[in-house]
């Protein structure tokens, strides 16, 4: 038996968690390194490469869930070093202040606990979910957990910018705690019992991992596609780490503002994936390609409006930065469409190849990203105003996205979203 729909949402709820933690150490921690504790904001961006980094051992957590089949206990068990990270890295931020060495010290653990976390506890829910489920049920689950993980982010960094005003660090201890502790035992509950009478027997490999690789690296659209995907998330992760240092430098957001403005951000995302599900998959309005470029295309546009807006003073932050997570969302459905549509194609039986491969070139490119977007704002505030650098590192993330969007235009075909099937078949 494969996995039911109530199955398939429970799983969700454990993406769910993985988004909640995860955000608070992108925008919450993030901010008050930079503005609170006045530190380089290249510093929580090697921070957050380093956790991203960490996630090109994906394929071997991959691979360790696959034997004996119980990959609960590795999704249950990567949740538990991800809280632990999360707890660690919200403990850091007052020892910051007494000690910047062992502030340090103290992250450089936390993150790699982060990205050990998400890596084994959200690879073994993929493979969870892409070996149990039915064909014709996959795309419809991938949408699913994938929108509950946005869900996550965005009621997450909107309740705990709520309750954040006003700051102290001791709050901040309560709330990352809480987080935590919920998204852990939800992680536990949603798991029980969940592999019991399902089939999720993994494809058996038929050579060695470093020759399968070599094989689909060798396909001309696996390639050029693995370009596409770390050129557009380069320019979709660039502004993660700056946009609430931006918020708080530039336009004077309180911590529990800048917090809330993220979760705003997210909520646009989930917006625009709800649009391209229903709009695509039900309606059968559009094509992959022209939703891929259109929310590349919307998403320059977004970004080269909260360029301007800093320098200029005009207090249109909020609705901008919805509008960007709302064409971020309309990109990111219609790109994961095209991963799925893209992975059979080929060589057979080399499906978790290539996805992995894509995942790889994601995970480098978001540490990539947000490095160099926050090394650029160090480098750029002190030769020019703090409105002026910022707006100039959002702006070459818009071009970043046009160049995605005329690749995506070279490389892929206009193909439409096959229908998910309806609940309950």
């Amino acid at each position: 038996m494969t996995l039911c729909w109530f199955a398939i949402v429970r799983l969700g709820l454990v993406q769910m968690c993985l988004g909640a933690i995860v955000v608070l150490t992108t925008s919450t921690l993030n901010r008050l390194m930079v503005v609170e504790l006045a530190l380089p904001a290249v510093l929580p961006g090697l921070l957050v490469a380093l956790h991203y980094g960490i996630q090109i051992t994906r394929p071997n957590w991959g691979f360790l869930s696959d034997q004996g089949g119980h990959r609960s206990r590795w999704i249950i068990g990567g949740m538990l070093a991800l809280g632990a990270g999360a707890m660690g890295a919200a403990l850091a931020i007052p020892l910051f202040e007494s000690s910047f060495l062992a502030g340090l010290a103290a992250s450089i653990v936390a993150y790699a606990l982060i990205g050990l976390g998400v890596g084994a506890s959200g690879t073994s829910l993929l493979a969870l979910l892409a070996t149990a489920t039915a064909p014709r049920r996959r795309a419809a689950a991938a949408t699913i957990t994938w929108l509950m993980m946005i869900f996550g982010i965005a009621v997450t960094a909107a309740t705990v910018g709520a309750f954040l005003d006003p700051y102290s660090h001791a709050l901040l201890l309560k709330i990352v705690a809480t987080v935590v502790l919920s998204a852990f035992l939800l992680t536990c509950l949603a798991v029980a019992g969940i592999e019991r009478g399902v089939i999720a027997r993994p494809e058996p490999d038929a050579m060695p991992f470093r020759e399968g690789l070599a094989e689909i690296w060798a396909e001309p659209k696996a390639r050029l596609f693995t370009l596409f995907v770390f050129l557009s998330m380069t320019a979709y992760f660039m502004q993660e780490l700056i946009l609430e240092p931006y918020a708080g430098l530039v336009f004077g957001f309180a911590p529990g503002q800048s917090t809330q403005l993220s979760g705003a951000q997210n909520g646009g995302v989930f917006i625009g994936m709800l649009l391209v599900g229903i709009a695509a998959t039900g309606l059968r309005l559009g094509t992959l390609r022209a939703w891929v470029i259109g929310g590349c295309l919307g998403s320059a546009l977004s970004l080269t409006i909260i360029s301007v807006i800093g320098p200029m003073r005009i207090d249109l932050l909020l609705p901008a930065t919805v509008l960007l997570g709302f064409f971020n969302g309309v990109f990111a459905v219609a790109a994961i469409g095209s991963m799925m549509a893209l992975a059979g194609e080929g060589r057979s039986a080399r499906e978790g190849t290539r996805m992995g491969l894509w995942g790889a070139a994601q995970a480098i490119a978001a540490g990539f990203g947000g490095l160099v977007g926050a090394a650029a704002v160090d480098i750029l505030r002190q030769v020019t105003d703090t409105p002026l650098a910022f707006g100039m590192v959002f702006f070459f993330e818009a071009l970043l996205f046009v160049a995605a969007a005329l690749m995506a235009l070279r490389i892929m075909e206009g193909r439409a979203i096959a229908p998910a099937a309806v609940p309950g078949e």
